[in-house]
């Protein structure tokens, strides 16, 4: 037999098993319209491959303006949808996802550059320093990964389903009662501190999404809705592996998005750390992404009529002068949620600063409080003009 062509079909025979291999870990995202497997594997969302966590074919990442805060944690987001079905656009509120969405936040840490070889050595910092590369995926010798959620759009309605990845970061299963990680937080100055990473219950998580709706008088409607998606969080742009480009445009030319309008008609929220920004579009960012998910007019929060969305006008609904509902001890002896140019005397701050359970806010998703973010909120209030002297001649700050 020719020795040519034996090597040619070798080669060929070679490439064909590359390929299979290939076809092999790049299986299609699967979603499970009923049944809800124990193993993220079998979504097919994400998947460990060389090093990374990559995204599987027509898994989209994203960010938002301003981050939710979560003991200093880093999120990746990512979103995926049927072949042939697009989100509508909407001003205000979550955009309008089709049946067959899914929507996944995986919660990982940085490496602590302090030298100890030890995993849960994680980095206390804001900046995530580029670990997930476009076109590649997270890189994993450099991140701790905690969990991954999902949010699911079945026929009827959302389910949020939470999986908790193993230590040697192999594998993530699934979690309905939570779990938690004993992690070390190492600043850049080397200074540690021990933080207990915990991963929420499929219940807390139901408390931060649930939408409220009256109905029939007195009887409210509740259903579960994104939280992060919003046209205001996703105006930005973000570096895809073809480009950097706007989200909403990028989404757009995919399919998976109709009904943008032009750019400049689309709102905004600025991103809470950009100092070029002015300080109150700042802190209003801020609580948007931190407490307005409870803190608005159909969230678990409506009851207090605090209202922190970034839309919100009213300075009563945003605490100004503003007298708590069924605060208790809570309000350390305040009068009003948010005092002007009185930031110790405000309730809102108050919350932010404790780490105490039946004091803190938000009392979910956080074990230590966001320095920096509470020094925005500090600086904020100090920046506000008012005067919440009341009639028995009290003043609001303690």
């Amino acid at each position: 037999m020719n020795p040519g062509f034996c090597l040619r079909a070798l080669a060929l025979l070679g490439v064909m098993v590359l390929l299979a291999a290939c076809q092999q870990t790049a299986a299609p995202v699967a979603f499970h319209a009923t049944d809800t497997p124990d193993n993220l594997a079998d979504w097919d969302v994400v998947s460990i491959r060389d090093g990374y966590l990559t995204l599987n074919q027509g898994v989209v990442p994203y960010g938002v303006n301003s981050k939710l805060f979560a003991d200093y944690s880093f999120k990746l987001r990512t979103l995926w949808m049927p072949e042939g079905k697009s989100a509508k656009y909407t001003a205000t509120g979550p955009l309008d996802f089709p049946v067959g969405t899914i929507i996944s936040k995986t919660f990982y840490y940085r490496l602590a550059a302090d030298g100890s070889q030890d995993r849960n050595h994680v980095a206390l910092s804001y900046d995530d320093a580029g670990e997930f590369a476009p076109g590649k995926g997270l890189k994993l010798d450099a991140v701790h990964l905690i969990e991954t959620r999902l949010l699911l759009h079945r026929e009827h309605g959302w389910d949020l389903v939470t999986y908790v990845w193993n230590q040697a970061q192999t594998a993530a299963t699934r979690s309905i009662v939570g779990d938690f990680r004993d992690l070390t937080l190492v600043d850049a100055a080397g200074n540690s501190q021990p933080l207990t990473y915990v991963v929420p219950t499929q219940t807390d998580c139901a408390i931060c999404h649930n939408h409220v709706e009256s109905a029939n008088g007195n009887e409210s409607a509740h259903r579960q809705v994104p939280i992060g998606p919003t046209a205001a969080h996703l105006n930005r742009d973000w570096n895809y592996a073809d480009g950097r480009d706007n989200q909403l445009t990028h989404w757009s030319k995919l399919g998976y998005l109709t009904g943008v309008p032009a750019l400049p008609a689309v709102p905004h929220d600025a991103d809470w750390q950009d100092p070029s920004q002015p300080l109150a579009t700042r802190a209003r960012s801020y609580l948007d992404a931190n407490c307005s998910y409870c803190h608005n007019a159909h969230g678990e929060a409506n009851y207090t009529e605090l209202w922190l969305t970034a839309e919100e006008t009213d300075v009563r609904h945003l605490g100004h002068c503003k007298t708590p509902v069924a605060a208790g001890r809570a309000t350390g002896g305040r009068l009003f949620d948010v005092v002007p140019g009185a930031p110790d005397g405000s309730i809102l701050l108050h919350r932010m600063e404790s780490h105490e359970v039946g004091v803190m806010m938000p009392e979910l998703g956080r074990t230590v409080s966001d320095q920096k973010g509470v020094q925005l909120i500090r600086d904020w209030i100090a920046s506000l003009d008012g005067d919440c002297t009341i009639t028995h001649g009290q003043q609001a700050a303690p």
